[in-house]
């Protein structure tokens, strides 16, 4: 082992020079893909550079560099044994270099001595060589020694070399008054400079101070306060002080850097870029000419295209705008605008909203569409754009009160196709759409959106609103996402460095990007392409001649958050993608300026010159994969047509995936089990009836049609007619619940011929039972219905239900009928028998025999003596008494003989 030293050690450089090495390297060059200088760092000797000795920093600065960076740095040789240990088991699980372990002595070291192209070499032989050069280094120099080194060279950002530039950049002060809360600002800056410089990122650059302040509690309470070797006392941060520290700065207004830069918004990103690759001090101390992909002519255009359009806009409060152009097949990213002017702080005009995460509205919808196409749907998939509501977050648990999502028109456009709904962005389908593919589902949206390359959508609280722009992301990640599509599928990672050379001008790096990577179907790419590049399935949104329509095919998408925060529009060609961002990066809202208003005119202006200038306006063709077929498909319900469609159109199809055949078009005729309202099957064959139905699954869809004035027009016009029944979704099956229903003591066709007779059956189900009713009618199919009996409770097993009452007026065919009736989907079955009643003719009574009765015998008649008369009277002629029979009795009884 220690020969092993020896061996190492000789091959390094002697750290007795160490202090003679400060200060003294060349300064790093920044060019465009034509080789025009656009930055050059300054150098620093002649700069911004004043070296302080220790005591003159302020102790506060020195405790909370020791507490961010190395701990222990008063008590390790060098190096931290435990430290890298620890780091060497994180590097073992994660199966990379993930941990650097590396302390104060170590940065100086690997920063003043070892060369540009091995200091940051991921490999456990540099670590061992920055261990050894540590360790000399800690033998020759006292620890105070190397911490001023340290602090008198590191970089922290916007030309400030050591910590006494950096206390006169952002606080106009020396680096001996530094406060606390400004020395916790400063002490997390030279992680990554560019990643947390103030003026271009705020949020990022105070979360960095809020790491640092948290190291300073932890590192207190772990050592019994921060020992600082030129303070009398320990530096003690408890949880209080480091939360006021914290909000201490909130509202300071930082001196504005006075270093004027061609494309400053390029530069700082290109910056960032190149903090990835190496540590910041190597990188400003090496010499590099880092050779870029910016086209000069490109940027020059869509900057002149922002500046424009936002000044058309500032009656709607619009206040800036950024623009990222990429070649797709490539990954080079020719142009990248980050605000209406860098140097404007009115609005904010230094925050490159090119990479500021954002909510991008709609432009998420096509990932969200792809998702469905991987899990079975097509273009010409139906979906029912009508009111409708869920949980929102997509999980039937959810107990918040439902989603409802409404369109941008806020109209419903009630059945609608994916290509319909897609180009014109309607909202309740895309949501839909979300809850079928899922949020965090596997192949849901979160994942389709990181394999095209989005790293931003880490929170695990989205919900359905995701697809509508509900999460934030980045331009240059969504105009990359979105030439994925022109490649046909093809993932190219957006780069901005090609490569890098030392002072010496040889190559220490070069672009080597991983093969494209296949990440989406060609075919469903392709099918994305089509859509989004549709300008008549989109008119009825947009209308025929929108900022999307260009001279050339080209495929578009506009997003707007529906407080007017943020505009989109991003599009391609297999040439070029084009994204546009526009609205104020303080998230003032807008005032009615959607992404066809606001983003697009730039998009289309830049969109012209790109092509133009790349092709010479000569577009490349995009070429239809050889799985995708066209097929005719009913125009409304995006099926094969059935004889009923009354209208159709042609659709594209991956020939996988073909529409739904003629019989699941949205007119149909099925044969359905009445109990269940499922389709009859060999389980339950015994209650059906053909019906002609509307193929709606969707339960809202079912809803518009039946409850609003605009559903059942629509079904009207459609040849559909009240009651409207639905098809059914499955078949029934064994396990369903079935009806019990039977005339038991009854036959068809039996002949009743007494005048009162039992009815007996069975009236009740196995599940879902409701009510039972029995009814009779005249003839074999009756007009009218008379209720004999009815019940609530199931008769399961036979039993008497009536008993009827006849006379001779019933004689003939009557019906019965037996009904029973389910709780759910207005179920019912009935079953009927047709009687003969045949009651016979009563005997009537006897007719009343009448027998001849001779004339009665003349009796005499008295002939009455009359009285004494003075007169004498007239003699008068008497007639005889005619013989009066008796009438018969009611029942006529024989007359007796004489």
């Amino acid at each position: 082992m220690l020969i092993q030293y020896y061996n190492i050690a000789r091959t390094l450089p002697s750290v007795d020079d160490l202090r003679e090495r400060t200060s003294q390297f060349e300064t790093t060059r920044i060019l465009d893909r034509d080789g025009n200088l656009l930055y050059e760092i300054i150098d620093p000797s002649a700069g911004r550079r004043t070296y302080v000795p220790l005591e003159d920093i302020s102790p506060y600065m020195i405790a909370a560099t020791i507490a961010t960076e190395d701990e222990e740095f008063y008590n390790h040789p060098g190096f931290n044994l435990f430290a890298i240990f620890r780091a060497f088991y994180q590097n073992l699980r994660g199966g990379e270099v993930v941990s650097g372990a590396s302390t104060i002595t170590q940065q100086l070291v690997r920063t003043l001595l070892l060369p540009a192209e091995e200091a940051f070499e991921q490999s456990y032989m540099r670590k061992v060589k920055e261990a050894i050069l540590a360790t000399e280094a800690t033998r020759v120099y006292s620890k105070d020694e190397i911490l001023e080194l340290y602090l008198n060279e590191v970089y922290y950002g916007n030309q400030a070399y050591g910590i006494e530039a950096a206390a006169e950049t952002y606080f106009d002060t020396r680096a001996s008054e530094l406060t606390f809360e400004q020395a916790s600002f400063l002490a997390g800056l030279p992680q990554a400079p560019s990643v947390y410089d103030v003026y271009t990122d705020r949020e990022a650059a105070f979360g960095r101070q809020q790491t640092v302040l948290r190291l300073m509690v932890e590192t207190s309470l772990s050592q019994g306060c921060i020992y600082v070797s030129t303070s009398p006392e320990r530096i003690c941060v408890d949880i209080n002080a480091a939360a006021t520290a914290a909000y201490a700065l909130t509202n300071y207004e930082f001196p504005s850097p006075d270093v004027q830069i061609r494309y400053p918004h390029w530069v700082n990103y290109v910056r960032r870029e190149l903090e990835a690759l190496y540590d910041p001090q190597t990188i400003y101390r090496s010499g590099f000419t880092v050779h870029t992909t910016l086209n000069p002519a490109l940027q020059d255009i869509a900057q002149a295209a922002v500046v424009r359009q936002i000044a058309t806009l500032q009656d709607r409060n619009v206040q800036s705008g950024a623009v990222v152009v990429i070649i797709p097949a490539t990954g080079e990213i020719v142009a990248m605008v980050g605000s209406a002017d860098f140097y404007n702080d009115a609005i904010d005009g230094q925050i490159n909203m090119a990479i500021s995460p954002r909510q991008p509205g709609s432009s998420m919808k096509p990932f969200t569409y792809t998702a469905a196409f991987e899990k079975g749907w097509t273009a010409s998939t139906l979906i029912w754009d009508v009111p409708s509501e869920f949980p929102p977050s997509g999980l039937p648990e959810d107990p918040r009160e439902p989603y409802e999502p409404v369109n941008y028109d806020e109209r419903f456009h009630g059945p609608v196709t994916v290509r319909t709904a897609l180009a014109n962005s309607y909202n309740v389908p895309a949501v839909k759409t979300l809850n079928f593919v899922g949020v965090y589902a596997d192949g849901g949206l979160v994942q389709m959106a990181e394999r095209l390359g989005i790293t931003t959508l880490t929170s695990d609280q989205y919900g359905l609103a995701l697809t509508l722009g509900g999460g934030e992301v980045t331009l240059l990640e969504m105009t990359n996402a979105y030439a994925v599509y022109a490649t046909g599928g093809y993932y190219v990672p957006a780069f901005a460095i090609t490569r890098i050379e030392d002072f010496r001008g040889e190559v220490v790096y070069e672009h080597q990007g991983p093969p494209p990577q296949p990440v989406v179907r060609p075919e469903h790419a392709w099918l994305i392409t089509s859509i989004l590049s549709d300008n008549s399935a989109r008119t009825p949104s947009f209308g025929p001649n929108s900022a999307l329509n260009l001279p050339f095919p080209v495929a578009a998408k506009t997003g707007t958050t529906n407080d007017f925060r943020d505009n989109w529009t991003l599009g391609y060609t297999p040439d070029v993608a084009v994204g546009v961002w526009v609205g104020n990066p303080d998230y003032t809202p807008m005032v009615n300026t959607s992404g066809l208003t606001g983003a697009a005119p730039i998009w289309a202006e830049v969109m012209i010159a790109m092509q133009s200038a790349l092709t010479g306006g000569s577009v490349t063709p995009v070429v239809r994969p050889p799985g995708i077929i066209e097929k005719v498909i009913c125009s409304i319900s995006g099926a094969e047509p059935s004889q009923w469609c009354p209208g159709q159109r042609n659709e594209f199809f991956f020939i996988e995936q073909p529409p739904l055949p003629k019989e699941q078009d949205l007119w149909m005729r099925v044969n359905l089990d009445t109990w269940t309202g499922l389709r009859a099957s060999a389980a339950c064959d015994e209650f059906t009836e053909e019906e002609f139905v509307i193929n709606v699954t969707d339960p809202f869809g079912q809803k518009w049609i039946l409850d609003s004035s605009a559903g059942r027009s629509w079904a009207e016009s459609n040849g559909f007619d009240e009651p409207y029944r639905f098809a059914p979704e499955r078949e029934c099956q064994e396990s369903d619940s079935h009806p019990i229903l039977e005339f038991t003591n009854l036959q068809d066709g039996q002949v009743i011929d007494t005048d009162s007779f039992r009815i007996e059956g069975k009236a009740g189900a196995t599940g879902d039972f409701d009510e039972w009713i029995l009814e009779w009618g005249k003839g074999a199919d009756p007009d009218r219905w008379n209720e004999l009996a009815n019940g609530n409770s199931p008769v399961n097993t036979p039993d008497q239900l009536f008993n009827l009452q006849l006379d001779h007026d019933d004689n003939g065919t009557i019906t019965l009928r037996l009904r029973v009736f389910s709780t759910r989907n207005n179920g019912e079955a009935e079953v009927t028998v047709r009687l003969e009643i045949r009651l016979p003719t009563p005997t009537p009574p006897p007719a009343p025999t009448f027998t001849d009765t001779p004339p009665p015998t003349d009796t005499p008649t008295e002939t009455p003596t009359p009285e004494p008369d003075t007169e004498t009277p007239t003699p008068t002629n008497t007639e005889e008494p005619t013989a009066t029979p008796e009438p018969p009795s009611a029942t006529p009884t024989p007359t007796p003989t004489p």
